[in-house]
């Protein structure tokens, strides 16, 4: 990246920045994915869209980064001192109303994440990878403590155990995903496929 491009990328501060993406969620929300364009962005947050496009990209960069930016499920500073503790954490950094929202949300690109390329690229780059390293991190510590054996087969899995659990509430019960579920699904599937008891 250029030292112009650089600055022109800082020009937006932090709180115009979450302004943008609280503005694109709701849009997503309204209108869906494939009916969301840039220009409606720019009315919406009275920005110009030519700022959009150089902040961002474009459409699926700029989506896929306000539905990171919504999710406060971050591993980083989560370190509780047992596997168990970490994964509870984690769930709990969302209550069941944001759940329900983002699992509404995420049932509504589902569609269209498999039919454009380019907003399947900018999920796995900025969803998906980000959220897999994260688990990473807690599940060495995990293994570095002595709870997880480092050749368990369930590690490559722990993130298709997790959305599979928070995706799949929905379509199998017709209710959303809550804390309470999906701690006791940790409790219940997770751990024990780690070899971690939960007494």
């Amino acid at each position: 990246m250029t030292e112009t491009a650089t600055v022109r990328r800082s020009r937006i501060t932090p709180e115009r920045e979450a302004e943008l993406y609280a503005a694109v969620l709701d849009l997503l929300r309204e209108v869906g994915y494939d009916a969301l364009t840039m220009d409606a962005v720019a009315t919406r947050t009275r920005s110009s869209k030519a700022t959009l496009y150089r902040q961002w990209g474009g459409k699926a960069e700029l989506v896929a980064k306000a539905i990171r930016q919504d999710k406060s499920m971050s591993g980083t500073d989560v370190d509780t001192g047992s596997l168990r503790g970490d994964f509870h954490a984690l769930v709990r950094r969302e209550d069941d109303c944001a759940m329900e929202q983002n699992s509404a949300l995420m049932r509504g690109l589902a569609m269209a994440v498999h039919t454009n390329p380019e907003l399947l690229a900018a999920f796995r780059e900025f969803l998906v990878e980000p959220e897999m390293a994260e688990f990473q991190r807690v599940l060495q510590r995990a293994i570095d403590r002595g709870e997880v054996r480092p050749d368990n087969p369930a590690l490559e899995f722990v993130m298709h155990m997790m959305l599979g659990a928070f995706v799949t509430r929905t379509l199998l019960e017709e209710l959303p995903p809550t804390q309470a579920f999906l701690v006791s699904y940790i409790d219940a599937v997770v751990l024990p496929a780690f070899g971690v008891p939960i007494d």
